[in-house]
């Protein structure tokens, strides 16, 4: 998953908040109350995050709706795996954990020791042999 710009990350913003797809217009109209902004650009970013498979086109007459690929949570924890897979083999995958959950405040910190319980209680257990008659 390619790392999002700052426009193209208050894009995907508008994006992730809307219920429906939405149109270049509409994500123009959001943006460009907070600055200035031409349409065009606009729909180049959008045409951008298309192909980098961050967004769905979905053809609305002669126009195009954008809805998000993925939730904003999938594209954090692809980066996130991206990042740790660039730190190469296990002990420095390792102390690169180490370093990330030394830095994290107490709220992550507790944040991730939920999560790892949530994920140990969604793996299936290995199943027990039991001895034959």
């Amino acid at each position: 998953m390619a790392r999002l710009g700052n426009l193209e990350r208050e894009v995907m913003e508008h994006v992730w908040s809307a219920k429906d797809p939405v149109t270049v217009r509409e994500v123009h109209e959001a943006l460009a109350v907070e600055r200035d902004l031409a349409y065009t650009t606009v729909m180049t970013v959008l045409d951008r995050l298309a192909k980098k498979g961050v967004v769905r086109r979905v053809r609305d007459g002669r126009a195009y709706r954008y809805e998000a690929a993925a939730g904003q949570d999938q594209l954090v924890a692809d980066l996130m795996r991206e990042a740790l897979d660039g730190a190469g083999s296990g002990a420095n995958r390792a102390a690169a954990l180490v370093r990330f959950v030394d830095q994290a405040s107490p709220e992550e910190a507790a944040a991730l020791r939920e999560a790892l319980a949530e994920v140990d209680a969604l793996a299936p257990r290995p199943r027990r042999r039991t001895p034959r008659s």
